[in-house]
């Protein structure tokens, strides 16, 4: 008796699924030096499929849309290509919530501001500049910045739960302190044009923390 193929059933393999991984990882890497070299707005679809030497169709079929390809992009470098892991759940970031230390705390979130904003940066940047003529990319940078203030008052509990924070602040002010130390715009401001160097900004940025947050530079000793 002869096994009867079903024609529509689909091929699969762990070699099909790497190799579309790899197209979408090159497609995203396409797209990154167009929109940071040209603007979101100059880069097309058709231009991606080009610099990334697949056919058109196979960018619709993975990312939909252009704010998708970028939305795609800003997930993978934010999270350092681990997939779905949000960054509340990253080693670095877990590091420095389960810091005992309130000085060491604030400076190893000043270290991963630093190493973070060496990734994304430029594509910060994109994504800013394109959030006024994109609705997508405008819900994308609202959730950019709603995100990093969420991690940053994890941090500030956490100081808060320890009795470090200074008296006269609440955890709604110290977060809203330390969520502009790390806001991607302040780098901006002074690595991007100030010309600062990244080790700079990262001691400044320890450096206001601890002055500005602390109780005490009893507090700011424990654990440094």
């Amino acid at each position: 008796m002869v096994e009867r193929v079903n024609p529509k059933r689909r091929y699969d393999s762990p070699r099909r699924r790497e190799q579309a991984a790899t197209t979408r990882l090159e497609i995203l890497e396409a797209a990154q030096r167009l929109f940071e070299r040209d603007g979101y707005a100059a880069t097309t679809m058709a231009a991606i499929a080009a610099e990334a030497r697949v056919a058109l169709k196979t960018v619709y079929v993975a990312f939909e849309t252009k704010s998708g390809v970028l939305r795609a992009l800003w997930n993978l470098r934010l999270r350092e290509g681990r997939g779905d892991v949000p960054v509340g759940q990253q080693q670095r970031y877990r590091e420095v919530v389960d810091e005992p230390g309130p000085e060491r705390q604030l400076r190893l979130n000043a270290r991963n501001s630093r190493a973070g904003k060496l990734r994304v940066a430029a594509l910060v940047e994109v994504i800013r500049s394109a959030a006024p003529v994109d609705p997508d990319i405008e819900a994308l940078w609202t959730r950019i910045g709603t995100e990093y203030h969420a991690n940053q008052r994890v941090i500030v509990e956490s100081l808060n739960e320890k009795g470090a924070l200074r008296p006269d602040l609440d955890v709604e002010r110290a977060t809203d302190i330390l969520w502009t130390l790390v806001h991607p715009n302040l780098w901006q401001l002074l690595v991007g044009e100030r010309g600062w160097t990244p080790d700079q900004y990262e001691k400044w940025c320890g450096d206001v923390a601890c002055s500005q947050l602390l109780r005490s530079p009893r507090a700011t000793r424990h654990g440094a």
